[in-house]
């Protein structure tokens, strides 16, 4: 069991120290209006500065979606694997109450957090989805 909690310690370790690669892309994103109208010498209430907004959006929203599915699959892989050794802790235990409740807590753990994950997908996916039809409508646009 400690064996598995250092793999997932190192997974969520990893996976923290990949995220803020991340973070400069979103943050670009979201000031490529303003970056634009000032390599053309415009501000950005100017008429003559038509920046896409759209396209500046969906470089923030592909980002934000590129970061759920890594973190989903992450999620989704230690899941499997920890249905694995439930599994296989239920086998090998022998009839030992103990280890067979801990077996049956480790899967029912596991399947816990894969609904977890797919319901986080449709949160996100509806979150990204209505944020794009609240841009694509506005009066501004």
């Amino acid at each position: 069991m400690l064996r598995v909690k250092r793999i997932l310690l190192t997974l969520v370790a990893s996976f923290g120290l990949l995220l803020p690669l991340a973070v400069p892309s979103l943050a670009s994103a979201a000031d490529i209006e303003t970056s634009l109208c000032q390599g053309a010498n415009l501000q950005i209430g100017d008429d003559n500065c038509d920046v896409d907004q759209e396209s500046a959006q969906s470089t923030v929203n592909n980002v934000i979606t590129w970061v759920i599915n890594v973190f989903s699959f992450i999620v989704g892989v230690v899941a499997v694997i920890m249905l694995i050794v439930g599994g296989l802790k239920y086998i090998t235990s022998g009839g030992d109450s103990g280890n067979v409740t801990g077996a049956k807590n480790t899967i029912l753990y596991a399947i816990i957090g894969l609904i977890i994950v797919a319901l986080a997908q449709i949160v996100v996916r509806f979150i990204l989805g209505k944020t794009n039809e609240a841009i694509t409508s506005s009066p501004g646009s």
